[in-house]
């Protein structure tokens, strides 16, 4: 199979698809790498690491496209590399449809073969492309939160460890999933003051055990939520529900009670968000400011630290990108019912029922 890696092109994003060692892998197998070129300056990786790894690279995006059958990227397609796609292709990236009907309806219309990361599963029903970068997220959201806790940047000024004497900040977290427990350890580790917040009891009970008395846990009720968000620092938002938007724990409402010079950090914003006040940002501009609480809603967190994440992910998907590349998309979803629930779109439709659902369109 021709396989092909474009340059990202998402506002401050770094990442590749395929790193050079993951290119060799794929040109071992037998398979052709087209890569554009300096797709991985970003990660400090010259076009001569490519050519060493077996690939070929070329000048443009479009060549790439027009010469490869399968598309390996890091974030969703923009609209310029949307009209690059055909039918014959595969692309197989983060999509995070949800959140952007724009988007599914131009993958639609393409015709293309679409397979997202964040939907891929494991036997244990975990998301194993979608971990990787929700540890590095999880792990960022502290350390942006308290950056943005400094009174220079508009914060409290606050110190998330607190001193002898002084108290630490408190910290809420939403979600004890993969970002919510790697928030908590680096928030545990800067000794702050710290309570994850879920819906699921025995996951409650999970952490519980696993952090012993360097947390505490509570259920995520809306009143719970409420008293959470007022009093805290820092509230970090890590709800997930695969392939569908976020739900809208924390309201506007909530948000007015809250210190001015809090700090809000939504990881959930690839999926919408889970913060009502909440609107995607960027690296450029990260935050905003809503009735004095700090918000910093950044849709690609990870690409902050591109080389740490570029190999994390690489590490994650490329077993299942020599799979499609081996087999084809059809035979290769044919033969592992978890990449298959990768699938989002395909022949111009909505293959995946939380994403139909999402866009209130019709499922196929």
């Amino acid at each position: 199979m021709r396989v092909g890696v474009p340059k990202e092109i998402k506002n401050h994003e770094y990442r590749v698809g395929l790193t050079p060692p993951s290119v060799a892998e794929l040109v071992q197998a037998g398979h052709e790498v087209v890569v554009e070129t300096q797709a991985g300056m970003g990660i400090d990786f010259e076009d001569a690491d490519y050519v060493e790894a077996g690939a070929r690279i070329v000048a443009t995006a479009a060549q790439v496209f027009a010469e490869s059958d399968m598309i390996v990227k890091v974030k969703e397609p923009q609209p310029v590399e949307i009209a690059m796609l055909e039918a014959r292709h595969t692309l197989f990236t983060y999509l995070h449809l949800a959140a952007d009907k724009p988007q599914a309806l131009g993958l639609m219309k393409s015709g293309a073969t679409c397979i997202a990361y964040e939907t891929v599963t494991a036997p244990d029903r975990s998301l194993p492309l979608l971990k990787p970068m929700s540890e590095v997220a999880g792990r960022m959201s502290v350390q942006v939160g308290a950056h943005y806790l400094e009174k220079e940047q508009g914060g409290r000024g606050v110190l998330l460890g607190g001193v002898p004497g002084v108290a630490p900040a408190r910290v809420a977290i939403l979600g004890g999933g993969v970002s919510g427990v790697n928030a908590a350890q680096m928030a545990v580790g800067m000794r702050a003051d710290v309570t994850i917040y879920d819906i699921n009891n025995a996951r409650l009970a999970e952490l519980d055990m696993f952090f012993s008395s360097q947390i505490k846990t509570a259920y995520a009720s809306s009143a719970a939520i409420a008293a959470a968000v007022k009093n805290a620092h820092l509230v970090i938002g890590a709800v997930l529900v695969p392939g569908a938007a976020a739900p809208k724990l924390v309201t506007r409402e909530m948000i007015k009670t809250m210190k001015r010079g809090s700090v809000l950090v939504d990881i959930a914003i690839d999926q919408g968000g889970c913060f009502e006040t909440s609107h995607p940002t960027t690296h450029e501009d990260p935050v905003f400011e809503v009735d004095g609480v700090i918000h910093y809603c950044v849709a690609n967190m990870p690409g902050a630290v591109a080389r740490t994440s570029a190999f994390a992910l690489n590490n994650a998907t490329l077993p299942f990108a020599l799979k499609l590349a081996n087999l084809g998309a059809e035979a290769a979803m044919a033969a592992d019912p978890h990449l298959a629930n990768g699938l989002n779109v395909s022949g111009g439709k909505i293959r995946h029922q939380a994403v139909a659902d999402a866009l209130d369109l019709p499922m196929n």
